[in-house]
């Protein structure tokens, strides 16, 4: 048993109510008569940190390892099909994550699409609702956009309904956009694209590689990110609030002294770096190494059908573990319950056997091979 942080031998015996609450785990010989015995390893339910739900009619229409830009240019110009088509795909996928033992969340929305699944209330979700933008005239329109989006969402009295305003990522951003969005009130909780291509830092720190031909493709001034001399994440960290929790997502083309100015600014005990390794070796073929990142911090995403070929944390588990043979089970499986629930700010009912929460049960092949969820 994996109780959200550390293994239990069978020694020990998870007492649920009917419901799922946990009630306690206690010694075999305390337990009586009435054991279910199951094989493998019983563990809380995940929480996926970084997910497109409303992408899921894209699974296979983007060829594999075009690199971030073409990725981005496709999903643009390609994501348009019939509503009925969108909403089965985003039925299918949400009933896999299920499957797959998803318990939670955090979904990246443009539109309203994913409304009709969630108030289902078969999965809770943060909606973390993108706005994104480069002229600073038009941060108004693409802010109120956002806003009408997020007030939707809250109207329709979804289950555990929460939600942001985010960025999308630090090259699509304005900088009226950037205080728009900072200083949404209901914004404690954040999210964004972070160093997903190797282009992205070179955009920050010289205002040259790709960006360049893609500002010039949407009619936008291609100089239209100042140069900083910096990464990336060293020239917007400190636009966000201090009193912000925020997801780091993809992290491909992190350094180590990105995360050391993380910790200087002291952004560190607020900050959650999210793996998507399916989606990183989809677009671009690289991952970033996770000894990078304290691992107390570190949790899992799958990004969308877009760029995945399915919608499992088992599966990002298991190429984290092929890739980095040295991290071990518990590792894996704390980033995956535990810190996810932490990182979406729901560990009061998530992410670990504590007495009063209600984190599902999900039973893993005790080689993380397969998985299925129990409650």
């Amino acid at each position: 048993m994996f109780d959200g942080s550390q293994m239990l031998d069978d020694g020990h015996v998870l007492i649920t109510s009917e419901s799922g609450s946990i009630e306690e785990i206690v010694d075999v010989g305390e337990a009586g008569d009435d054991i279910r015995v199951l094989q493998g390893i019983l563990c809380p339910g995940f929480t996926n940190c970084h997910c497109h739900l409303e992408l899921s009619h894209m699974k296979g229409r983007i060829p594999e390892r075009t690199g971030l830009i073409e990725f981005v240019t496709r999903i643009i110009k390609d994501r348009h099909y019939s509503e009925e088509q969108i909403l089965s795909a985003i039925e299918e996928a949400e009933s896999e994550m299920i499957k797959e033992g998803i318990v939670a969340v955090g979904d990246i929305c443009n539109n309203t699409l994913t409304i009709t699944q969630k108030s289902k209330g078969r999965i809770l979700y943060h909606n973390f609702i993108e706005a994104s933008g480069l002229l600073d005239d038009m941060a108004e329109v693409r802010f109120e956009r956002a806003l009408n989006i997020y007030k939707e969402f809250g109207q329709q009295n979804l289950p555990g309904f929460s939600g942001s305003i985010v960025p999308h990522a630090p090259y699509s951003v304005s900088e009226e956009l950037w205080k728009k969005i900072v200083h949404f009130p209901a914004n404690k909780l954040m999210t964004i694209h972070n160093q997903e291509t190797k282009s992205e830092n070179e955009l920050f720190f010289a205002n040259r590689g790709e960006f360049i031909n893609f500002y010039r493709e949407l009619n936008v001034d291609p100089f239209i990110i100042k140069p900083s001399g910096r990464s990336s994440l060293q020239t917007y960290l400190q636009k966000f609030l201090s009193d912000q929790q925020l997801i780091l997502v993809h992290n491909t083309y992190t350094s180590i002294e990105d995360v050391s100015y993380c910790t200087s600014f002291n952004r560190s005990s607020a900050t959650y770096w999210c793996l998507c390794p399916n989606a990183n070796l989809y677009i671009t073929g690289e991952l970033p190494d996770p000894a990078l990142f304290d691992s107390s911090r570190v949790v899992l995403g799958t990004d969308s059908l877009a760029s995945n070929h399915q919608l499992s944390l088992l599966a990002e588990m298991k190429v984290l573990r092929q890739h980095f043979p040295g991290i071990r089970t518990e590792q894996l499986l704390g980033w995956a319950t535990i810190n996810g629930a932490k990182a979406l700010q729901l560990d009061n009912i998530l992410g670990s056997f504590e007495r009063g929460k209600k984190p599902g049960l999900v039973i893993c092949d005790a080689t993380l091979s397969a998985c299925g969820r129990l409650l």
